[in-house]
């Protein structure tokens, strides 16, 4: 089939490449509507006790709790109760737009004492907006942000919707920083590795093209679901950064062919047939993981899947579809313009050393895999001790407005803010009973008084709790738990909402569900490798290599981006990790792992059927790619790497475990351990019981080519010492 494909692509090479062409800019310019159609939600478990008593007090009060908080502070020698004043302040927010905002509630129209500090220093307002969905909340802030000032009184603006406004612009103004800078490097590093400008160019030109389609791909998606603004950044980030890892191999395939002599149709061919096969796999592979996210109920993980799954495929699509038919019509002029190390590496100089540095591997293979080992596993014993959290003001940077609001209203308001509890009593207007159960609710250790938010109405009671400690500390999270056991008055059922029931039930959710990924990770990694490469071994290998280099890289992130240390630097506050960042770098981590051992075992795999030696095909496998492994790696380094600058925590989460992952991974992992796994291992990595080998050779993914003559094959055969 590849073969085929690769021939049909040189014969078509202008339709395949206009075509090509065409779709991706066709689909790049329509998606751009996407961007009207992204939500900022999708955090909360579907059908979870807290969703459940969202939905309840939403059905029967409307809305609660404010969509942007504002704490007013009296200037010196006055109060909020000074008729001046409150004059002022009620008069401003009588005053804004019934088109935008659906209702206020203050302590200057409902006199109630807790919207209040008890020195009457501070007033605060919920202002609850009129649309239903975040885009329309965001853009009705946006109309009503600058009339929130009062003449001579402070006002701090934060709550759900402005804090989602600061992330937005925030994540927008660093993606346009780290592009800015990250992609200039990016062209530098492509011209210095590929060695000639018009090759460097090829990965580039499919990544904008893999982008644009992702574009178009999403905005269908969005149009029947919800899809939450950072797909775009994940089909952004993908999107490139896999065309690149596509490009090297594809392009460093294409030029060996033509070094040993092959015509432009034959290279192409035997690009698709072997690169090309090796691609798709690769892919499939980085798919299946991040398709294992649409496990999971929560919107925002579905959407990241979206992004993600839609920026792979195409960028594998264009690389099979767009690069081969670009190699037809280049042919030898992918040299044009080269650099003069090119000629070194056109010589059949390249590769040299990392055969050298198999060879010193496997000579001592036992002195290298167990340090390594032991200090992979000891990188990620800090995960043992990991703590989830949500997306919060804490993300943003320190002294940011919507931060700063926040944090006042956190610790002066704690029964308003939306990190205390929110209790729904459904089926009971029995007065007496529901004041004896809020005296309860403020008995259980951690909880604060509740107090009714609204008049009861229809048989449903809401009332608020505040917490005494962080709203995602244990203690906050045990006290969800008492106050969830108590017994509600006859008739009546009981609700817990809130953000910490909220962040609770999503976990309670993520783990319900992330064994099945696991599952779904490690049995299509299992099946895929076995159909490829006609081994069991290899496959158990591969999967136990990239749950050592994914445990070592979060065990990193929980040192610093939980406990702290070095978060000084970072800039940073610590915090408990956000699970669904967490369960996205799970996935890609792993897939970009297993997508670089894929690249090494099939060219050791394509030795080891010419007849080479397990030694010889490791230090074929090694000259081969690990040029192209390590240079993938750093490009997408720099890539996602950019991400560590951010202002915001989560996005500097993303980038500095990309940077872990992939610089352990493309080095310590695959350049030295897996050499000296597969040496120990000898001839029985290779094994499978006959009856699999039939299976496997009736169902392979491998096509093969009649290499008898080939002189690219006299080195695999190399006789390589090894002690």
């Amino acid at each position: 089939m590849f073969a085929k494909w690769g021939a049909l692509a040189y014969r078509r090479r202008w339709v395949v490449l206009v075509a090509t062409v065409l779709l991706a800019l066709l689909s790049g310019v329509w998606g751009l509507g996407v961007f009207d159609k992204l939500s900022q939600g999708g955090y909360e478990a579907p059908g979870s006790e807290a969703d459940r008593a969202n939905q309840v007090a939403t059905e029967t009060f409307g809305r609660q709790g404010g969509d942007v908080l504002v704490v007013y502070t009296a200037p010196p020698g006055s109060t909020v109760d000074s008729p001046e004043v409150a004059s002022r302040i009620a008069a401003q927010l009588d005053g804004l737009p019934d088109d935008a905002v659906k209702s206020v509630q203050s302590y200057w129209n409902t006199g109630v004492p807790s919207f209040a500090t008890e020195d009457r220093s501070r007033g605060l307002a919920l202002i609850t907006l009129e649309s239903d969905d975040s885009n329309g909340q965001m853009k009705q802030y946006e109309e009503i942000g600058d009339q929130l000032a009062v003449d001579g009184v402070d006002a701090q603006v934060g709550g759900l919707v402005p804090t989602q406004k600061a992330i937005n612009d925030i994540t927008a103004s660093d993606l346009t920083t780290a592009e800015a800078v990250s992609l200039p490097i990016v062209l530098v590093l492509l011209v210095v590795i590929f060695g000639g400008l018009v090759a460097a160019s090829l990965p580039v030109l499919v990544g904008g093209l893999a982008i644009a389609g992702s574009l178009g791909v999403l905005h269908v998606i969005a149009m029947n679901a919800e899809v939450n603004s950072f797909a775009v950044n994940v089909a952004s980030l993908l999107g490139l950064g896999m065309a690149i890892d596509y490009g090297l191999f594809m392009v460093g395939r294409f030029r060996e062919e033509l070094a040993a002599g092959r015509s432009t149709e034959d290279a192409v061919r035997r690009t698709v047939t072997s690169a090309g096969r090796t691609v798709v796999f690769s892919a499939t592979l980085l798919v299946i993981a991040l398709a294992g996210l649409l496990l999971f109920p929560q919107g925002f993980l579905k959407s990241l899947s979206y992004g993600g799954v839609t920026a792979v495929a195409i960028a594998a699509v264009v690389s099979l579809t767009l690069l081969p038919a670009l190699l037809a019509v280049l042919g030898r002029r992918i040299d044009k313009f080269a650099m003069p190390w090119r000629k070194r590496a056109a010589r059949g100089e390249e590769g040299e050393g990392w055969r050298r540095l198999g060879v010193r591997v496997m000579k001592r293979p036992v002195l290298f895999a167990l340090p390594i080992v032991a200090v992979l596993l000891a990188l990620g014993s800090p995960f043992l001790g990991v703590r989830f959290g949500e997306v919060t003001e804490k993300v943003l940077p320190e002294g940011n407005p919507a931060r700063v609001a926040a944090e006042t209203v956190n610790s002066e308001f704690s029964t308003l803010s939306n990190t205390g509890l929110k209790i729904v009593l459904d089926g009971t207007t029995d007065p007496a009973a529901v004041q004896e159960f809020a005296t309860r609710v403020g008995e259980v250790p951690g909880v604060q008084d509740a107090q009714l938010t609204v008049e009861p109405k229809d048989g449903t009671v809401l009332m608020m709790a505040g917490l005494s400690g962080d709203a995602l500390s244990d203690e906050s999270k045990q006290a969800l738990k008492d106050v969830r056991a108590l017994t509600p008055p006859d008739g009546a059922e009981l609700l817990v909402g809130g953000s910490t029931a909220m962040v609770s039930d999503s976990l309670d959710e993520i783990g319900a569900k992330l064994p099945w990924m696991v599952l779904l990770l490690v049995g299509a990694t299992l099946v895929l490798m076995f159909l490829a490469f006609g081994s069991l071994v290899l496959p158990v290998k591969a999967v136990l290599m990239s749950a050592l280099s994914l445990s070592a890289t979060f065990g990193v992130l929980v040192w610093i981006f939980q406990e702290g240390h070095g978060a000084s630097l970072l800039n940073v506050t610590p915090a408990p990790l956000e699970s669904g960042i967490v369960v996205l770098m799970a996935a890609i981590v792993f897939g970009l792992s297993t997508d670089y051992e894929v690249f090494l075992l099939s060219r050791m795999v394509e030795a080891r059927g010419r007849g080479a030696s397990t030694e010889d095909a490791v230090t074929t496998g090694l000259a081969k790619t690990g040029r192209v492994i390590t240079a993938a790696a750093l490009l997408l380094i720099v890539v996602t790497g950019a991400f560590a600058f951010s202002q915001i925590t989560m996005m500097r989460f993303v980038g500095v475990g990309m940077i872990l992952a992939l610089a352990l991974d493309a080095t310590v992992v695959r350049m030295l351990l897996v050499p000296a796994v597969l040496k120990l291992l000898g001839d029985a990595a290779w094994w499978a019981p006959g009856p699999l080998k039939r299976v496997q050779r009736r169902m392979a993914i491998h096509e093969g080519e009649s290499d008898e003559d080939d002189p690219l094959l006299e080195e695999d055969r190399r006789p390589v010492p090894v002690g």
